[in-house]
């Protein structure tokens, strides 16, 4: 018989550290890539999100305004739209809400209430709605309205004439 020579396997458990820091730094690369773009995305899809939720109450106001014969004030709010505004005379009966399906205004995505102003400012007759947007600021560039910067100006322009 042969005498063979048994070849001696190193077995190896784990991982060395040098592997550990190749793979670790390979994932620290993929997620500085693709993290920034998916935080862009959240950003987009919540500031989408927003402008139709502030275009979703446009329904229950036109029904609020339909049976009350006027929008809500200022101090009434969206709130109007899911309890009744105290009864201050006759009209206030006609409220037949809530106009929400849900017990209480929506807040924005990022926590904030929606913002409400009846007479509105920026030149239409429908109430302003506002969101402060993602900085939670109001009167700064990311505020989402229902309003367009050209009807902003158009009102301003058209008080400038009176």
């Amino acid at each position: 018989m042969m005498n063979h020579n048994r070849v001696r396997r190193e077995t190896r458990e784990g991982f060395t550290l040098i592997e550990m820091l190749v793979v670790l730094a390979i994932i620290v690369l993929l997620a500085a890539m693709v993290g920034p773009r998916i935080l862009g995305q959240r950003e987009k899809a919540d500031i989408q999100s927003t402008k139709g939720q502030i275009e979703m109450f446009r329904g229950p106001l036109e029904s609020f305004h339909l049976q009350m014969r006027r929008f809500p004030t200022t101090d009434e709010g969206l709130a109007a739209l899911v309890e009744a505004p105290a009864e201050e005379d006759e009209d206030e009966s006609n409220w037949d809400g809530p106009y929400l399906n849900k017990s209480e205004v929506p807040k924005d995505p990022w926590g904030n209430d929606y913002q409400y102003q009846y007479p509105p400012e920026h030149g239409k007759k429908f109430p302003d709605i506002w969101s402060y947007g993602p900085d939670g600021e109001d009167n700064t560039e990311d505020d989402i309205t229902n309003w367009t910067k050209e009807e902003d100006e158009e009102s301003f322009d058209e008080s400038d004439e009176d």
